[in-house]
C-alpha cells in the first residue's frame, strides 16, 4: 500500500523563486516502498529531451534549502533538475521519522534516477547527481553502484560513516571509543523502546555558546538564522533521533570508489573544517583506479563549509564550473 504524504503548495524555500524556470512538486518511490517528495525545476521554453540532475543534501537539511538552490540554478542553465527529501525526513515518507541509513539513503539517489529515466522530457542516457555535505558521500556511493549515472558531484562532502565511526578528524578512532559510543546508543535503544518513541538528538545548538568551535558557529549561521532556517529542517530544529545514525558506525561506504567509471567532481571550501573528507575521498577514488581522466578535485579559495550551501554571500558555489562539467559529461 502506497504511503500518503502531504506536499506544501506555497513557495516556502530559503531562496527566491526564479522566473526562468517552471516549478512543480513530484513524488516517486524507492525500492523499499518509501515515497520521496521532490521539487522539479524545468527550464522555461525547454524543448526535446533534456539532461537531468538529481540533488540532495546537506545531511539534516531539506529540499527547500541548499539542494533546491542548486536544482533551480542548474535548471536556469538548461537542465531538468529535482531536489528531493531523503527517506524519513522533510516531506518524504518513511517511518519512524528522522532515521538515516547508508543503504536506504544511497538507494534514494538511485530511486531519483529511476524517476528521471522515465520522464518524457528527459534523456535517460544523460542523468547526473549532486550530493551536498553528507549526501556528497552518498552521491559517490551511488555513483559506484549505479551505472546509469553519467556524472556526479560531491559538494562540501562528509563521509558520514567515517565521522560516526571515528569522530571529527578521526580523533575517536579507537576500539574503546567506538565501544563506548555503541554502548550508549544501545542503552538509548532500551529507553526508546520503553517510551514507545525515539528521543531526538537535538539540531544545531541554540543558543550558541561563547566558546563554540568555528564549525558550530558556521552551522548556526546557516541553520538557525533567516539565512537558512526552515521549519522542516532537522538541523534547524530537533535534529536526528539519537540512534538515527547508529548503523553508519560499522557500514562504511565508498569501499569501491576507485571503480567509479563516470565523471566525478569533488569540490570543497579551502577553509572548511570538513575539507579533509573531500581530499581523502578523492585520493582514495583515484588510488589504483583505471578511470582517473574524468575525476577532479576542486578546492575553492577562502570558502568555509556552509559557503557551498548558498554561496555564503560571496558567490562561493562555482555554478559556471558545474554547468560546464555537466554539459561536458552529459553530452551524448
Amino acid at each position: 500500500m502506497a504511503e500518503t504524504i502531504k506536499l506544501t503548495t506555497e513557495w516556502d524555500k530559503t531562496f527566491a523563486k526564479s522566473d526562468k524556470v517552471n516549478h512543480k512538486k513530484v513524488t516517486f518511490r524507492n525500492r523499499y516502498g518509501i515515497t520521496l517528495a521532490a521539487d522539479m525545476y524545468t527550464p522555461k521554453d525547454a524543448d526535446g529531451k533534456l539532461a537531468a540532475i538529481a540533488v540532495c543534501g546537506p545531511f539534516g537539511a531539506v529540499k527547500e534549502q541548499a539542494s533546491g538552490l542548486y536544482a533551480q540554478t542548474m535548471a536556469e542553465r538548461g537542465f531538468l533538475a529535482i531536489a528531493f527529501d531523503p527517506s524519513f525526513t522533510g516531506e518524504s515518507g518513511g517511518e519512524p521519522r528522522y532515521m538515516a541509513s547508508p543503504d536506504i539513503n544511497t538507494e534514494d539517489f538511485q530511486a531519483a534516477v529511476d524517476f528521471l529515466s522515465v520522464q518524457d522530457n528527459v534523456d535517460p542516457e544523460r542523468i547526473g547527481i549532486i550530493g551536498i555535505c553528507g549526501w556528497g558521500g552518498m552521491a559517490l556511493n551511488a555513483a559506484a553502484l549505479d551505472t546509469r549515472i553519467k556524472a556526479a558531484v560531491a559538494s562540501t562532502m562528509y563521509d558520514m560513516t567515517r565521522v560516526n565511526a571515528k569522530g571529527y578528524f578521526d580523533a575517536d578512532d579507537s576500539e574503546e571509543k567506538r565501544y563506548e559510543a555503541k554502548k550508549a546508543l544501545n542503552a538509548q535503544r532500551i529507553t526508546d523502546y520503553k517510551n514507545g518513541s525515539y528521543a531526538l538528538g537535538g539540531g544545531v545548538v541554540d543558543p550558541l555558546p561563547d566558546d563554540a568551535p568555528f564549525f558550530v558557529k558556521d552551522y548556526y549561521d546557516y541553520y538557525k538564522t533567516k539565512r537558512g532556517y526552515h521549519k522542516r529542517s532537522l538541523n534547524s530544529n530537533g535534529g536526528w533521533n539519537i540512534i538515527g545514525c547508529m548503523s553508519f558506525i560499522n557500514q562504511p561506504i565508498l569501499q569501491y570508489s576507485n571503480e567509479i567509471r563516470c565523471a566525478v567532481l569533488v569540490m570543497h571550501g579551502e577553509k572548511a573544517h570538513s575539507c579533509y573528507f573531500s581530499r581523502d575521498a578523492y585520493a582514495n577514488m583515484i588510488n589504483g583506479s583505471k578511470y582517473t581522466d574524468n575525476k577532479e578535485l576542486l578546492i575553492i579559495p577562502d570558502a568555509v563549509h556552509t559557503d557551498l550551501y548558498d554561496g555564503g554571500g560571496k558567490n562561493a558555489i562555482p555554478f559556471d564550473k558545474l554547468e560546464s562539467f555537466f554539459k561536458n559529461y552529459l553530452e551524448r
